[in-house]
C-alpha cells in the first residue's frame, strides 16, 4: 500500500513539473513577443531577399517652415535618419558619425543626410532647423503635424515610444538606424549603431557611385 502511494505521489509530483516548465516556456515566449523592439529598424522584405515597399514619397516641413516634399531628394542617394532634438545621447552620436562616415566616404555633396523628429509636439520647424545646424556640415531637419510624423514612421518602419524620464519629464524610445536610399528613391542598406565604420563607408561608397 506504501509503494503505491509513493508511486502516485511521484507521478503526481512529475505532472506538477511538467507544467510549471509550460508555463515558463510559455511566459518566455510572450515576454519576446511583447519586448518592444527598440533601436531597431524591421525592414520588409520578399521572398527574394529584396526590400519590399519601404518608404516612399512623403511632404514634411523644414527647419524655415517650408513645405519639404520628397521629390526634393531625387537625383542624390541619401540617409534617413529619426529622433528628437532633446535625445540625450544616441541622436547626436548617430548624426555626428553620419557626418564623419559620409566625409570618409566621399564629401559633403555627394549624399544627403535628412533627420525627421518623432517628437514633432517639442520639435517645430525652428527647433529642428537649429538642431540639423549643430553638427557643421549639411543636415535637412524635418518636422511635420503628429499626423503626418505618424505616416512617415508607418512607411520607414520606425518604432517610437515614449517613456517617463526623471529629468525631462518624457523620453523617447526609438529606432537608431539609419536607413540608406538611393539616387532614384529605393532602399538600398543600413548603418546599424553597433556596426563597424568600415562595413558602413563602404555601403556609401557603394550608394555614391
Amino acid at each position: 500500500m506504501t509503494e503505491q502511494v509513493s508511486k502516485t505521489s511521484t507521478a503526481r509530483t512529475v505532472r506538477i513539473l511538467l507544467w510549471v516548465l509550460v508555463a515558463i516556456a510559455a511566459a518566455g515566449a510572450a515576454a519576446l513577443y511583447l519586448i518592444p523592439r527598440e533601436q531597431t529598424a524591421s525592414v520588409p522584405t520578399t521572398a527574394s531577399g529584396r526590400a519590399a515597399s519601404f518608404g516612399g514619397p512623403f511632404t514634411l516641413v523644414d527647419g524655415n517652415g517650408k513645405s519639404f516634399s520628397s521629390q526634393a531628394l531625387a537625383g542624390k542617394p541619401y540617409a534617413i535618419y529619426f529622433g528628437f532634438t532633446r535625445c540625450g545621447d544616441v541622436c547626436p552620436t548617430t548624426l555626428s558619425r553620419l557626418v564623419k562616415l559620409r566625409r570618409e566616404a566621399a564629401n559633403d555633396q555627394a549624399l544627403r543626410l535628412v533627420f525627421v523628429t518623432i517628437d514633432p509636439k517639442n520639435d517645430g520647424p525652428k527647433e529642428v532647423g537649429q538642431y540639423a545646424s549643430l553638427f557643421n556640415a549639411p543636415i535637412i531637419g524635418l518636422t511635420g503635424d503628429q499626423a503626418q510624423i505618424d505616416q512617415v514612421k508607418k512607411q520607414f518602419g520606425i518604432f517610437a515610444e515614449p517613456t517617463p524620464h526623471a529629468a525631462m519629464g518624457k523620453e523617447m524610445n526609438h529606432t537608431a538606424t539609419a536607413l540608406l536610399f538611393d539616387r532614384n528613391g529605393n532602399f538600398a542598406s543600413t548603418i546599424a549603431p553597433d556596426e563597424p565604420d568600415s562595413s558602413a563607408i563602404e555601403k556609401l561608397k557603394a550608394l555614391v557611385r
